[in-house]
Parts: C-alpha cells; sequence; structure tokens
C-alpha cells in the first residue's frame, strides 16, 4: 500500500470537498456511537471488564517471549507451523513460498491488516497469484482498487450508488439490466460472485484477533461467513497476525470479547467468532490440509519497553475512529497509510517513521474521546503528545511553529512580562475588531481565519481578573 501520510495536510483538504466522502461519513456518526453506549450501559460490569482487559494484555506484554513459545510448542503439536518474520518482506516471502509449494494460482483473504500493512496483495499479483477479498467491505474497495478506510467497515467512504457502479462495471457477465437499487440485492450478487471464488480457491488466508498460547489456537471475529469458508475449503489455511496478538489462555479471551464487539459495533458478541487449531485430523469431515501461523514484528518488539507499548493493547475495534471529530471529518485515507484515526496517528509513525507520518499526531483536537471509549484504555493522547515532542525535537516541524513555541516559552518564564503582553494583545486584537467581537481575517493566525472567525477579547485578561476577585 503506497504511502501518502506525508501529504496528509493535501489529503485532507482534498477529503473535506469531496461530496461522496462527507455524505459516506456520517454513517459513521450514526452507525457506531449511539450503539456502543447502549451496549455498555446495558452491561453493568463493563467498566471493570476493562480493567480486566487491559491487565490481561499488560500482563502479556511483560512475558510475551514465553507467551509467543508457548503458543508455538501448541501449533506445532497440533499439526502446525509458526513462521516468525521481522519485516514485511519477510512475511510476504514466506507467504509467496507456501503458496508456491502448494501450486496455489487463487487465494481467498479475510480481513487482515496485516495483510494490507504488508502490502501482500499487490506482490501475490506480481508472481501470478489472484487474490480475492471476500470480507463485503474488502471485496468492494478491492474492485475500486483502493485501501480499507477503516479498521472493522473498511469500505465506509462509499455510498451506495458508487457500490452500484461498481458492480455493474466488474460483474459484467450479469444480467445489465438486473435490479441493484437496495441493498439487499447488492448484497447477494456478492454473496453469489465470491461463492465461485471460494470454492475455487487453493490457499485461504486469515487474519486473527487472538492467539492463544495455552491451546495454539487463532481466533478471528467477523459478521460475515467468508472467514469460516476461507480457511476450512482450500488447501491450506495461513494465518497473518502481529506478534501482539498473543493471549494467554481461552479464559482470558472470553473476558476481552466481552469489551471487543460492544466497542466495534455495539453488539454483545459478533455473529461468528471461530477458533481455529492446527490443520485437519484425520477424522474431520473437512478442513485445509495445512496450518500455518506467520507472526510478524515489523517494528513492534522495538516499542517494548517504551512510552508507546500501552499501543500494543490495542484490539482493533476501531472506537477511537467511531468517536474521533478529525476522522469524522477527513475519513480514513486522508491519513496516508493502512491505520486511521487516533490509533493510526500512534501506531503508524512508530512503523514508518515520524519523519514520514509527523502530521498524524497533530490532526487531533486532544478532546479525550478516543481514550474514553478505548475498551484497553490506551491512553492515546498522551502517545500523541509523546510524538509531537519528538517531531519538535527533531526540527521536523515547520520553523514558524517551533520559533512561535519558543516566543511563548520565553514568555511563560517570565510571568511579569507574560502579563504586560498578553494584555497588549488582548486588547489589541479587540481593537481590531472594532467592537464586533470576532475578526474574519488576523496576521499570523491565516490557519484559523481562513475556515473561521477569531473570537476577539472584549475585556480584561483572566489573569486581571483574578487579581481583582481575589481577597485582598
Amino acid at each position: 500500500m503506497r504511502i501518502t501520510s506525508p501529504a496528509f495536510k493535501d489529503n485532507a483538504a482534498h477529503a473535506l470537498v469531496d461530496a461522496n466522502l462527507q455524505k459516506a461519513l456520517r454513517n459513521v456518526e450514526r452507525g457506531f456511537i449511539d450503539k456502543r453506549q447502549i451496549a455498555a450501559a446495558a452491561l453493568p460490569e463493563f467498566e471493570a471488564l476493562r480493567d480486566r482487559a487491559r491487565d490481561i494484555k499488560d500482563h502479556t506484554l511483560a512475558h510475551l517471549d514465553l507467551y509467543l513459545e508457548a503458543y508455538e510448542r501448541k501449533v506445532v503439536a497440533s499439526g502446525g507451523h509458526v513462521h516468525w518474520t521481522e519485516t514485511a518482506e519477510d512475511a510476504r516471502r514466506i507467504v509467496l513460498d507456501i503458496c508456491r509449494s502448494l501450486g496455489a494460482r487463487t487465494v481467498t483473504k479475510g480481513k487482515t491488516m496485516i495483510a494490507e500493512e504488508i502490502g501482500l496483495n499487490d506482490f501475490l499479483e506480481e508472481n501470478a497469484i489472484q487474490p480475492v477479498e471476500t470480507d463485503l467491505g474488502e471485496y468492494i474497495i478491492q474492485i475500486r482498487n483502493e485501501g480499507p478506510s477503516h479498521i472493522i467497515a473498511p469500505a465506509v467512504h462509499v455510498t451506495r450508488e458508487q457500490v452500484e457502479a461498481d458492480f455493474r462495471r466488474v460483474h459484467t457477465h450479469l444480467d445489465p439490466s438486473r435490479n441493484l437499487d437496495e441493498a439487499v440485492t447488492m448484497l447477494g450478487e456478492a454473496r453469489t460472485v465470491l461463492r465461485e471464488k471460494f470454492i475455487a480457491a487453493d490457499v485461504g488466508i486469515t487474519g486473527a484477533n487472538y492467539l492463544v498460547a495455552e491451546t495454539g489456537t487463532s481466533i478471528i471475529v467477523t459478521n460475515e461467513g467468508n472467514g469460516d469458508l476461507t480457511q476450512t475449503l482450500p488447501k491450506a489455511h495461513i494465518v497473518l497476525a502481529s506478534l501482539e496478538k498473543i493471549v494467554p489462555t481461552l479464559e482470558d479471551v472470553t473476558q476481552i470479547l466481552r469489551v471487543l464487539a460492544r466497542s466495534a459495533t455495539g453488539q454483545e458478541m459478533s455473529v461468528y467468532t471461530t477458533f481455529s487449531t492446527g490443520p485437519r485430523r484425520a477424522d474431520d469431515p473437512d478442513g485445509p490440509g495445512e496450518y500455518h501461523v506467520v507472526i510478524l514484528d515489523n517494528g513492534r518488539s522495538a516499542m517494548l519497553g517504551t512510552e508507546f507499548q500501552d499501543m500494543l493493547r490495542c484490539i482493533r475495534c476501531g472506537a477511537c475512529m467511531n468517536h474521533c471529530p478529525v476522522y469524522h471529518s477527513v475519513g480514513g485515507h486522508a491519513y496516508g497509510w493502512v491505520y486511521p484515526g487516533p490509533m493510526g496517528a500512534v501506531l503508524t509513525p512508530t512503523l514508518i517513521g515520524i519523519d514520514k507520518a509527523g502530521h498524524l499526531p497533530n490532526a487531533s483536537t486532544f478532546c479525550g474521546r478516543c481514550e474514553s471509549v478505548c475498551p484497553m484504555r490506551i491512553p492515546l493522547p498522551r502517545m500523541m503528545r509523546a510524538w509531537r515532542e519528538r517531531e519538535f525535537e527533531r526540527h521536523l516541524n515547520p520553523a514558524v511553529q517551533r520559533w512561535g513555541l519558543k516566543a511563548w516559552a520565553f514568555l511563560a518564564r517570565r510571568p511579569a512580562l507574560y502579563r504586560l503582553a498578553s494584555s497588549v494583545a488582548a486588547k489589541a486584537i479587540g481593537w481590531l475588531s472594532g467592537g464586533k467581537g470576532r475578526l474574519a481575517r488576523l496576521p499570523l493566525a491565516g490557519g484559523w481565519t481562513r475556515h473561521r472567525d477569531l473570537p476577539a477579547p472584549e475585556g480584561k485578561t483572566f489573569q486581571e481578573l483574578w487579581r481583582a476577585r481575589r481577597p485582598a
């Protein structure tokens, strides 16, 4: 997936004037926020479960090496294979080798953000293997030649009218006069087209919400049956997962599952929660002949023991972006890579570098909604501030911004001078407003006044009012 994170400002500007995108993004607020609130309120122990889920992941990260080794032993004992990969290139190569060993020409895929992270689809196509996305949202964006714009709703940026046009453009073997006026008819068409792909596939690839050290099990959570068909019908099932997806026991998984769906879609549980442990056994009626787990690092181990370790608790529910006012305005593609929203603003600089993703931690109002709804209690605003500090230290932000902060710091360390300067500035801005109480234009504040008026001070400064009101 091509990285456009350095162009975030331009991406955002284009998103704000994209009428179709703005229409589609209204579904994010309508479709997720109220449902999550209702689902959480209906479970009295929801907040306690969040604490428990956080503690489980913190314990796991503190002993990550032990649990990963235990998981590998269980997978091998069940007849599967574990492949350790340090980089995206390593992971792509392993997948290709498995596909070639089976003579694979078609690969079906369940939703997997790791496949997006390593650019797997393009790589397979370059090597004469056709990947087919089977999650409905992923299928839509694949035929549109786009990446996902959301963690759990990858096609949330697309309107119904656009989907209809894409289906008519791609499904040319079907009756051109067919009725696609309703979502249900488009769903039925996609199901019919994809069923043939499931049957023809040589290899199935899925992501993993969790890897269970106790049993060597991989778990996927979906609302469609595509995940099950992807991993049971082909010759081999390949699981793509990053190393922090490990969880100690099945009991731990059940506790985290109780906060996952409620936080993501407002459901008590997703429609499908699928457990896979090894390849088909001799007395199994179906299942893959081979079972491979590709575990990716790609910079995550470097986060351990740092101020960004808490990000490794993320369970990819999407709640942070569902509640983020910035995401609501510009959508996921503006962030320029795989992970959008507040979680992407923290994770992306870690994985591709602050030099490429420095704009993302700045794309936040710091309202704190992301942290307040995160089921794993990840302190996203704190980590975005940490990235801003690193950006400042490396002189990656604009010189005007750095000098402005230095000027403010100079005044803030000199209270008398600060009081004088703020008083003079307040009176000057108030005078410039001409008594209207707002300014449509102000030097050095064009980024604000280009889109909105700047409220003008109408009286004394806070410090002047404080001194006047406090007891003598």
